[in-house]
């Protein structure tokens, strides 16, 4: 037997229960904390940047309605966004994945939870949430963005709410898509209304309630013959 079979006799099975200690333990936690929240954005956001102050105007309103707020618990607009919430007093929750250069959860989280894989934080983000906003970001807001918007086309998930903030950001990567993506038609035509594209971030509370009110409202009973 090669020294690579050996090593996954010895080290793969074992790994599986780590990674179902990942999902059980943050179940247990998510569950508790109610409906959420799950905001995106750059860890390298400086905190005298517009949109740290923006994040943070969006998660105090959030929190203001009892919802939690999720983020990946790291710094900038993760930062931003915890501690919007935490400034409520409402529940700030923090997906912190181990790197090879450590990141610790910032000091505004308040329901920490850490990751060892990548992918059983990527299912926390959207298990127990009930809309997503995608601030300015780089490469990990941008691939939670693209994950999450082809889950609700591909009808693997509900359509939430898929709120993007910054008009002058994304307006470029949008354009992309519906003059070259849309065009060639890797894309369906309407694909890209899943997604709302605002600056005001009372506007994207609004929309996350109003969807909120609308999948709480009881079925319509039938009519009577």
């Amino acid at each position: 037997m090669s020294h690579d079979s050996n090593r996954f006799v010895r080290e793969d099975p074992w790994r599986i229960f780590r990674i179902m200690a990942e999902f059980v333990d943050s179940f247990e936690v998510l569950a508790e904390a109610g409906p959420a929240v799950t905001v995106f954005g750059s860890a390298r956001m400086a905190r005298t940047d517009p949109y740290y102050a923006l994040a943070q105007t969006l998660t105090t309103e959030l929190a203001r309605h009892n919802l939690a707020v999720i983020t990946g618990g790291g710094p900038g607009i993760m930062e931003a966004a915890n501690r919007g919430a935490a400034r409520m007093k409402g529940r700030s929750v923090g997906l912190n994945i181990q790197l090879p250069r450590e990141q610790k959860c910032n000091r505004y989280v308040n329901i920490p939870i850490n990751f060892h894989y990548f992918f059983s934080r990527k299912v926390c983000f959207v298990k127990y949430s009930i809309g997503f906003v995608f601030l300015p970001g780089g490469y990990g807001t941008l691939d939670e963005l693209f994950e999450l918007v082809t889950l609700v086309q591909t009808e693997r998930i509900p359509l939430f709410p898929l709120i993007l903030i910054g008009r002058e950001f994304w307006q470029g990567l949008l354009r992309w898509m519906k003059s070259t993506v849309e065009a060639r038609g890797f894309i369906s035509p309407g694909d890209l209304d899943l997604l709302t594209v605002t600056d005001d971030p009372m506007q994207a509370v609004s929309i996350i309630l109003e969807h909120q009110r609308r999948r709480n409202a009881p079925p319509i009973p039938p009519k009577l013959a």
